[in-house]
């Protein structure tokens, strides 16, 4: 059977959720590292829209980190069914809520030279106020809900994370959300980030396979 491929670029939070998902699930891929400007042919050729991640199956192309997620979640389950319907619904609304109105904003917050007359301050205080909306609903342990890693903590801490970095001083001296910064510094030294952060060669048409995880 032909191993998946997967486009990705390593800081890419969206790329990073759907390497967690495979990780955890242990899915073999090949996976093609790349330049977000410098894209290859083939992966243009596959998925138009030119952004990663990219998962290419023997049936079928999946293009949106979280249809690979939940793909993979088809497969096997990786994540404590005990969860009640509240926090299945939560989990939805959040990841929703962080790739839409989240994103826009840390992007003219972190990337505020992209976009012309852009308030950072205003950007900065949107993002937090959604922070501070979840340190009410986050769990005092070590992933969101509880002991165990759940969808909502890989779909949700890469973007927190680059949050943190446009700042971290300010970040981390934040007194209302402490729950957050716990939380986002368990994802950040869990052997799930060390194992999906590894540094690979870039990807040239021709190249030898390099496998993850």
């Amino acid at each position: 059977m032909k191993l998946p491929i997967l486009y990705s670029f390593k800081r890419c939070p969206y790329a990073m959720r759907a390497r967690m998902a495979l990780k955890l699930a242990d899915i073999k891929c090949e996976l093609r590292e790349i330049r977000l400007n410098n894209k290859p042919d083939h992966m243009l050729e596959v998925s138009p829209k030119g952004t990663v991640p990219v998962l290419i199956l023997e049936d079928r192309i999946i293009d949106e980190s979280m249809e690979i997620v939940n793909w993979v979640i088809s497969l096997k389950n990786l994540f404590d069914n005990t969860l009640s319907k509240d926090k299945i619904e939560i989990t939805e609304s959040l990841i929703i809520d962080f790739d839409n109105d989240f994103k826009h904003h840390l992007d003219r917050y972190k990337y505020s030279t992209r976009y012309k007359e852009v308030d950072i301050e205003k950007h900065r205080s949107v993002c937090m106020k959604m922070l501070i909306k979840i340190e009410d609903l986050a769990s005092n342990e070590n992933w969101f809900f509880g002991k165990n890693i759940s969808k909502l903590d890989i779909s949700i801490f890469p973007f927190i994370r680059q949050f943190r970095i446009a700042d971290t001083y300010w970040f981390d001296n934040q007194t209302s959300i402490p729950k957050v910064q716990k939380l986002l510094n368990n994802f950040l030294n869990s052997s799930l980030f060390e194992d999906i952060m590894v540094n690979y060669e870039l990807w040239e048409e021709g190249a030898k396979g390099q496998y993850f995880p």
